[in-house]
């Protein structure tokens, strides 16, 4: 298999976190969710915590919409709140009508329109995995189904064009690929890669195109060209890396969340959540 293995560099903050899912780089900064703590961190530049704020339900995916509030997920009460500069959480939509089990990783558009998966089966009672949807939350909290179908849509990008979706099937081995059309609908569905022997958790996209996606079972960070090859691997050998996004200065620190274990009560216990950083061969979408 092409490519090659970077050596992970220092501890960004290794600060006693439990779980840290889907970090995201806005203004400078490295937002996170430390889902099984309840609370989102917000890290300068330089790797001090500047701010935190508890989410009920515990967090997950987060994205802002154009007028630059922030939307996080409520993981375990399946909902969407809305965060304004004041700082207060509000309810924008409930997804418990569509969602079947937790609520998970999101993407937002340049629009408002936020695009909410979940795991669709009770992992933790280890209930067998099933096909499950894509809400599509508009910017108005108007709650539809982007698509069906999907096995746990998990982490996901969206194109610097605002034309193309990918998101991460964990339970399928792949990375699938969707057109974004008028209005936010998603068409000409298709396999952007098979990652075979991997469940796919967190993502983020480069500006070369490529797709940089956390492998915690396989205890690898991969970067998959967009023909669908791994080319780059980061492995993280002493724990589980379970999403990744890239920011820093010139936009290309690879920042990785990482934990022991999913359990929630096991994290609780070790408390042993981080978030490592490696440099990478290309910035961030979008970066100039």
């Amino acid at each position: 298999m092409p490519g090659f293995r970077h050596d992970v560099g220092s501890a960004y903050d290794r600060g006693g976190f439990v779980y840290p899912e889907c970090p995201r780089w806005h203004d400078g900064q490295l937002w996170f969710a430390d889902q099984h703590d309840g609370l989102v961190h917000v890290l300068s530049g330089d790797g001090i915590r500047r701010d935190s704020f508890a989410v009920p339900g515990g967090p997950s995916g987060m994205g802002w919409l154009p007028g630059g509030d922030l939307l996080v997920v409520s993981m375990n009460d399946r909902k969407l709140f809305r965060r304004g500069r004041d700082g207060k959480l509000t309810l924008h939509a409930d997804l418990a009508d569509v969602h079947p089990f937790h609520s998970n990783d999101m993407v937002v558009d340049s629009e408002g329109r936020a695009f909410v998966g979940n795991i669709g089966f009770d992992f933790y009672a280890g209930q067998p995995p099933a096909p499950t949807v894509l809400a599509m939350v508009a910017p108005d909290g108007k709650v539809g189904i982007a698509a069906d179908g999907l096995m746990c849509p998990n982490g996901a990008v969206i194109s610097p064009d605002g034309r193309t979706l990918i998101i991460a099937e964990s339970m399928a081995a792949r990375l699938t690929a969707f057109d974004i059309g008028a209005g936010g609908a998603l068409s000409n569905r298709r396999q952007f890669a098979a990652v075979d022997g991997h469940v796919p958790d967190g993502i983020c996209l480069d500006a070369e195109g490529h797709v940089w996606a956390a492998s915690p079972y396989e205890k690898l960070v991969l970067r998959v060209s967009p023909s669908g090859d791994i080319v780059e691997r980061v492995e993280i050998p002493d724990a589980n890396p379970y999403a990744c996004m890239l920011g820093g200065a010139d936009g290309r620190d690879l920042f990785i969340c990482v934990a022991p274990h999913h359990d929630p009560e096991v994290t609780v216990k070790l408390r042993g959540g981080r978030i490592d950083v490696v440099r990478a061969p290309a910035p961030g979408a979008g970066r100039p």
